[in-house]
Parts: C-alpha cells; sequence; structure tokens
C-alpha cells in the first residue's frame, strides 16, 4: 500500500503544480479577449477548473487510500485484501481497494494492479475464497479466473 500511496502522491504533487500554472494563465493579461469573437479566457478557465477538479478527485483518492484497513483476513475477497489471481493461465497480484484502480505499482520487484469493486474483474471477486474459479466475460472475451490465494 506505501508504494500506491507513494505513486499517487507524486501523481498529485504534479497535478497541483499543473492546476496552479493553469489558474495563472487563465488570469494572466494575455488572456484576456481581444475582441467579442475571443475566446482565449474562457478556455484557459475551462482548463483551469478541469485541472483543480482532477486535484481534488486525486487527493479525495489518497485520503480514502490511508484509512483502508490492510488487516491478514480469512475467508472473502473484501477491499484491503491482496488476492493472488490466475487469470487465463497468467499467475497476479492484485489488491483490491474502495478507490484508486487501475494502478500497477512495484513491490520487492513483484507487480501488484489495484482494482476496485466497481470494475468487472473487483464486482466477481467480492466473497469469492481462495480456491474458487469462475468465468468472466470482459467485452468478448470471456476468462478463466481462479482465486489462488487471499491475505
Amino acid at each position: 500500500m506505501a508504494a500506491l500511496l507513494a505513486k499517487l502522491e507524486a501523481e498529485h504533487a504534479a497535478l497541483v503544480a499543473k492546476a496552479a500554472e493553469a489558474a495563472r494563465a487563465a488570469t494572466h493579461e494575455e488572456a484576456r479577449p481581444e475582441n467579442d469573437k475571443d475566446t482565449r479566457a474562457i478556455e484557459a478557465s475551462y482548463l483551469a477548473r478541469g485541472q483543480a477538479a482532477r486535484v481534488e478527485a486525486l487527493g479525495e483518492t489518497l485520503t480514502r487510500l490511508r484509512f483502508v484497513d490492510l488487516r491478514t483476513r480469512e475467508g472473502s475477497a473484501e477491499p484491503g485484501c491482496l488476492l493472488e489471481l490466475d487469470v487465463d493461465g497468467t499467475p497476479g497480484l492484485y489488491l483490491l481497494v474502495p478507490v484508486g484502480g487501475g494502478e500497477a505499482v512495484e513491490v520487492e520487484g513483484v507487480t501488484v494492479r489495484t482494482l476496485t469493486p466497481a470494475a468487472p474483474l473487483g464486482r466477481a471477486l467480492m466473497g469469492r475464497s481462495a480456491g474458487d474459479d469462475f468465468e468472466l466475460r470482459l467485452g468478448r472475451a470471456l476468462r478463466e479466473v481462479e482465486v489462488l490465494s487471499l491475505t
């Protein structure tokens, strides 16, 4: 979890800098319209607003991830679980998190992918136990998934 938080904190810091730059550009003297057809200021303000929204969303994700309970679990999959899965014959590690899915982080030379219960695979894993296997349709592909272990 520490590697995921570090990666997201670095992304957040970069986004904060970009948002500040976008805000400066939106209020800069050169952004003022030269005539009634000039939309530079409007476009710059839309960009600044979008960047600020991204900063806020990522900040909320970081806050929620800091409070994920990572205690060792016995039984079924839930947010905070580290799962070893075999997907179509390819083993991998997945961290089930409430938010911030779709990331891949290196932990001691091993790639851990994050997924949320909102993702199709995450939704299919909720309540599953070690040894469970199932098929999951993702688009046109039918995937064979086996839960090798969960902690």
